[in-house]
């Protein structure tokens, strides 16, 4: 079997799994609750959680799953929503969304801390973090094998990295879907393949998630994971070796988002409102630091842990998220026929 036939079985094998999809509606009392679907990681969300039910009394019924099953998710119950609110993951994901006609508009009053550029200009989406794409790297492998940090997107083309390197497929995950997009914005679109095509002789899977590529690197599975910053140093917070480096060729990021989806359980639409507004407020987000989640608020007004990487520390390009979402079909569909489903040569 070849080493990208082995590839695609590993990605799709977890792809079929179950993702602890109970049925929502199987809730009992929806007016003191609210069900949510997230792509944050569950030992993050369920502090978040945990923190509003004992500040307000609303319990948090959740799923967790990647930014791409949750969109496929909640257009697939456009006729009957299921949970009232989409928490996590990159803005791509919650524009076309809106432009699926799926969320409902909910602006917090809470965003006046929030600096403009990183606002809904449709008034749907609320922005909560953000968070650029670096290489979290095993500092282990990288001390045995007397490496330096990859510091340029050529950098990972190296032979050197063969079978080290890990990502998630963009059809699935908001993380990985950004990666693409960056290296199209970046690259161009031809350019941009061509060097997806090189860099898949390195990976050794591309994943369903965007948080599973660096839990891999943390196991030793891997030695690079090209993912988000705040999830790339979530496993130091268990004492994994792992240390970032960003591409000074240029960076992409992501604006992470919390949106009501559109027709939601009626009983539960003003908890949702209310969570909203605390996960956009200083004392909400202020949690990030107290979890050592390594996210970035968006309110100006929130604390910023000590040692994070803010956008205007690292070379970030001008990431056109509206760009990203109008053309995500496409380009998905172009990384499945050139990149997954290629013969081998």
């Amino acid at each position: 079997m070849g080493k990208r036939m082995k590839k695609i079985i590993a990605m799709l094998s977890a792809g079929l799994m179950a993702t602890g999809l109970m049925a929502p509606a199987a809730y009992a009392d929806k007016g003191d609750s609210i069900t949510v679907y997230t792509a944050f990681p569950e030992a993050e969300v369920e502090y978040y959680f945990q923190q509003f039910e004992e500040e307000t009394g609303i319990k948090c019924n959740y799923i967790r799953l990647s930014a791409g099953e949750m969109l496929t998710r909640i257009e697939a119950e456009k006729d009957n929503p299921q949970a009232s609110l989409m928490l996590g993951g990159s803005t791509d994901n919650y524009i076309a969304a809106v432009n699926k006609d799926l969320l409902e508009p909910y602006q917090s009053p809470a965003l006046s801390d929030t600096p403009e550029n990183l606002l809904d200009p449709t008034g749907t989406w609320n922005p909560i973090y953000v968070g650029c794409i670096a290489f979290a790297c095993n500092q282990e492998w990288f001390e045995d094998n007397g490496y330096d940090y990859p510091t340029s997107w050529e950098d990972l083309l190296d032979e050197k990295y063969a079978n080290e390197v890990i990502m998630a497929h963009p059809s699935t995950s908001g993380t990985a879907y950004t990666v693409l997009a960056t290296l199209v914005q970046l690259m161009g679109e031809d350019e941009a393949f061509d060097y997806i095509q090189k860099l898949t002789d390195n990976i050794v899977q591309y994943t369903k998630s965007g948080a599973a590529a660096p839990n891999a690197v943390a196991q030793g599975e891997a030695a690079i994971a090209i993912t988000f910053s705040h999830d790339g140093l979530q496993p130091t917070a268990e004492g994994f070796p792992i240390a970032l480096s960003f591409p000074e060729d240029g960076t992409g990021y992501e604006v992470g988002a919390a949106a009501l989806i559109k027709g939601g359980p009626e009983a539960e639409q003003e908890n949702a409102k209310k969570f909203i507004d605390w996960i956009c407020s200083t004392d909400g987000q202020d949690l990030y630091a107290e979890n050592d989640s390594f996210r970035v608020p968006t309110n100006s007004k929130a604390v910023v842990a000590d040692g994070l990487v803010t956008l205007d520390s690292v070379n970030c390009i001008e990431y056109d998220a509206m760009w990203a979402a109008e053309n995500k079909s496409d380009l998905c569909g172009k990384f499945e026929e050139k990149i997954i489903s290629a013969p081998e040569e």
